[in-house]
């Protein structure tokens, strides 16, 4: 039997695509054995969303080489497809399979150990189409993921935004929408073999259906009738999507979770311009109040470039009183980083690297009181945690689970030793903060199973 290692660079959509290539080889009869170890096939599958990804995307494929010279080494994903030319002159690289072709990885396989043991010479084989006129939605799927309790699913493809800092549509193509019937064997699958949740991805979430008419509050209403899964958490959502009538049926359905992350990028309207984003200050802010209109007390989280080419004080500053008004419950913060390629690579002045390092810092500083905050409005309150692990905190043994706000919460094991808690829905008081982060949960008072 040939083992085979599987290393995931990038987003959560890759590590799902990772997951589905690693379940292909599995039925094709490999042993998948952890990427330290030797193993008779590597599998990279890469990120090219910066300079930064390509470059750590080649240090892997580099090492697997290194680890065992005679493996056949498989590069996959966004850096074979920016790059093809590039990666098919590297040595150390054996099978190039690019974005929607990556279920073609045990018959590419297949074909490369059959002209070795024909003894042909061995050249890269290499399976990378012209991904902006593909308009098929590839078909990998999973049984399970590598988290126990919760499962991401990829329902979307591609990008039709073209944002002046990223490269993703030309590594992902035009926006290629799953069929909802193919979602729902999967998400019953997954509800089968014990998931609770499910958190719906893409690489462009709210262009699902675009394509094919149905749209992305049509598929999560459909979800919601799956059996078993108590949980529906969505992936990152455009500002727009966000309408009175989004929100309103969103909230008629209580396995939907009240955690919304909207991507903003700048707080600055000249700022979000020169990104090409499609919305303003204004709009988002809009949105932000329609969710919690009809959600009580939702988790609003976010995206923030700093340093964007061009970007002033007075610019920087107008993000900073705009964060702050909105109040998040995190902010993902970036330094822009110049990505080849883009727009914004050719954009001057490009902002220098240490006055990105202080207003990075200067916006974290900014989020710990707005986290506080959040934090602080549950205690006293009853939450709802499904439990995923047994941890140790400061000598003592807790539960640790998630609310649907995305809350960690802590249930002391003592009193609950003969519960078995791992992927359980436990209720309970919110009495204290336990420590930066996590929430203490008190009085248990429903196990749910």
């Amino acid at each position: 039997m040939r083992k085979a290692a599987l290393h995931n660079l990038g987003c959560k959509v890759n590590a799902y695509e990772t997951e589905g290539m690693q379940q292909l080889l599995e039925q094709a009869g490999y042993e998948i054995v952890p990427f330290e170890e030797a193993a008779d096939v590597y599998v990279i599958n890469t990120c090219s969303v910066t300079n930064i990804a390509e470059r750590k995307s080649r240090q892997m494929i580099h090492r697997a080489r290194k680890r065992n010279p005679h493996s056949v080494v498989v590069a996959a994903g966004c850096y074979v497809q920016t790059s093809e030319v590039r990666v098919q002159g590297d040595d150390a690289v054996d099978i190039l399979i690019g974005n929607n072709k990556k279920h073609e990885l045990p018959n590419l396989l297949e074909r490369y150990f059959a002209d070795r043991r024909g003894g042909r010479p061995q050249e890269s084989l290499a399976a990378v189409g012209d991904i902006a006129e593909d308009s098929s939605y590839e078909s990998l799927s999973v049984s399970r993921t590598a988290e126990r309790t919760r499962a991401f699913i990829k329902v979307q493809d591609g990008c039709n935004q073209f944002c002046s800092y990223c490269i993703i549509p030309y590594a992902r193509g035009r926006v290629r929408s799953r069929e909802v019937a193919d979602v729902l064997q999967e998400v019953g699958r997954l509800a089968a073999n014990g998931y609770r949740e499910v958190v719906l991805t893409g690489i462009h979430l709210s262009s699902y259906g675009i394509d094919s008419g149905t749209g992305l509050l049509k598929l999560i209403e459909e979800v919601h009738k799956v059996p078993g899964i108590a949980r529906i958490r969505l992936g990152s959502l455009e500002p727009k999507i966000i309408t009175e009538e989004f929100a309103r049926r969103l909230s008629a359905l209580p396995k939907v979770c009240p955690h919304f992350h909207l991507s903003l990028q700048s707080g600055c309207d000249s700022t979000l311009q020169r990104m090409n984003r499609k919305y303003t200050c204004a709009e988002y802010e809009e949105g932000c109040g329609v969710l919690r209109n009809y959600f009580s007390h939702p988790a609003i989280t976010t995206d923030v470039i700093v340093g964007f080419p061009g970007e002033t004080e007075e610019e920087f500053e107008d993000t900073r009183q705009f964060l702050k008004r909105i109040g998040f419950f995190e902010i993902h913060i970036f330094k822009y980083s110049l990505r080849k390629g883009t727009r914004a690579a050719r954009m001057e002045p490009q902002v220098p690297e240490e006055i990105k390092h202080r207003r990075s810092e200067t916006l974290f500083e900014d989020l710990a009181p707005m986290n506080e905050e959040f934090l602080k409005w549950h205690i006293g309150r009853q939450a709802e945690a499904l439990i995923e692990e047994k941890v140790s905190i400061g000598g003592t043994e807790y539960f640790l689970g998630h609310t649907k706000e995305y809350v960690k919460m802590a249930v002391p094991v003592a009193g609950h030793e003969a519960w078995k808690m791992e992927n359980k829905l436990v209720r309970g008081r919110v009495t204290a903060r336990l420590k930066e982060h996590v929430l203490l949960m008190g009085n248990v008072f429903e196990e749910k199973s």
